[in-house]
């Protein structure tokens, strides 16, 4: 007989999720094993496998969760904002918002995507195509003249993800220096490239 699903199953799968990207982050997802996640999470290896059928599926929730949190972060400040330089700079601070708050994922992310199946890192894939190509409309809206130069913009856009995307591997949130302030140089230096102007975004 099939186990009964509990009232709080989401929220279960949801902290065995939590606890699994701590330890794909300081382990990889080859070193860490169900029965370490089950001790981590203080229940049993049984009780994991009726969450999660497999390791693989708690890593790509893992990702899916994580990258579809900043498509939708991204989404809802080009859906409500007009001005493409305060785009840039809004979209910056939400998707390092993110980041902060979700080391372990931001890095699971980053290195272990070669370790889903095909069909399961294309849907990673897409998710993050679909983020790269929202910042394409915002950049060709501050360079139109770079409407017949994809792989330029493409390349562009790739530069101001490569500042914010691996700052887990040195961003001390309790330093002096804050999540928003290195939206903010970020998407300054971003803009000053393009020779767009970089004004002072409002106080989170």
């Amino acid at each position: 007989m099939a186990r009964t699903q509990a009232a709080d199953f989401d929220k279960r799968r949801e902290a065995i999720m939590d606890t699994a990207a701590g330890l794909y982050a300081s382990k990889g997802f080859l070193g860490a094993s169900v029965a370490e996640i089950a001790a981590a999470c203080q229940t049993s290896k049984s009780l994991i496998y009726h969450y999660y059928p497999s390791k693989e599926d708690i890593l790509f929730d893992v990702m899916d969760s994580h990258v579809q949190s900043l498509v939708e972060a991204a989404r809802a400040i080009d859906n409500t904002e007009s001005d493409p330089v305060a785009k840039v700079h809004r979209i910056a601070a939400a998707l390092m918002a993110l980041y902060a708050g979700h080391e372990a994922n931001q890095k699971v992310l980053l290195n272990e995507l070669g370790n889903l199946p095909a069909d399961r890192r294309a849907i990673i894939i897409d998710h993050q195509r679909q983020l790269l190509d929202l910042l394409d409309t915002v950049l060709l809206a501050l360079r139109p003249d770079l409407a017949d130069d994809k792989a330029r913009r493409r390349t562009l856009v790739m530069m101001l993800f490569g500042m914010l995307n691996w700052t887990h591997t040195w961003f001390n949130p309790a330093g002096a220096i804050k999540n928003h302030e290195i939206a903010e140089m970020a998407s300054s230096m971003f803009l000053a490239g393009l020779d767009c102007g970089t004004p002072t975004p409002a106080a989170p």
